[in-house]
């Protein structure tokens, strides 16, 4: 199950159609409508932190539930979603050149995490007006995905499978979102099961 974190925002609509459309089940619930001991009871196989208004000091319970969970539950986050992840790792959150709401850009990525064998040029919808601030990012996260005028785009955690997008992925105009969804909640996972079966194999014959 993906639990989705709504932080009040129309999108959030779009990305729950687009992660049923890949077989996933959701549950949706509000940034202030729940408890870390709730998502303990939950038990969900990753959780999606969503666009929203604001900056992440007004959204809710998220900050806390990155540094809470990241350990042990996949976290994606998109637009507002990415300012939390990198500001609950230590980063500051800044004002953008210029206000991109409703316009298309093309980034720049690695070819890795969420862009797993996605082709690089592509073109995102960007709806926000704040930025994570690279200086201030910790060792912890990487850039993955810039815009052409070096914005950060897109993050991941080098340890842990925590990621983030400015842009948004559920985006019509938005290239391979639904792919990048897939790579995250849905190819991630049945590779580590594979993992953790081809672990349990070597434990069993090394008993042999």
């Amino acid at each position: 199950m993906i639990l989705v974190i709504d932080n009040y925002d129309s999108f959030t609509f779009n990305l729950v159609q687009y992660l049923k459309k890949l077989g996933a089940d959701v549950v949706v619930i509000r940034n202030d409508q729940l408890s870390l001991a709730d998502i303990r009871e939950l038990q969900p196989a990753s959780i999606l932190i969503s666009p929203g208004p604001g900056n992440p000091d007004g959204a809710g319970i998220c900050l806390d539930i990155v540094k809470t969970f990241y350990q042990d539950i996949p976290i994606l986050g998109v637009c507002l979603g990415q300012q939390i992840i990198a500001q609950a790792f230590g980063a500051t959150i800044q004002k953008a050149a210029q206000p991109m709401h409703g316009k298309v850009s093309m980034i720049n990525h690695n070819q890795t995490g969420v862009f797993h064998q996605l082709s690089s040029p592509l073109q995102v919808a960007r709806y926000h007006s704040l930025i994570v601030e690279e200086s201030s990012l910790p060792p912890s996260l990487e850039v993955s995905a810039r815009s052409e005028d070096g914005e950060i785009m897109a993050i991941q955690h080098k340890d842990f499978p925590v990621a983030g997008v400015q842009f948004h992925p559920e985006a019509i105009l938005t290239e391979k979102g639904l792919e990048m969804l897939s790579n995250f909640f849905i190819k991630r996972s049945h590779t580590k099961q594979n993992e953790d079966k081809e672990n349990e194999l070597k434990r069993t014959l090394a008993f042999i």
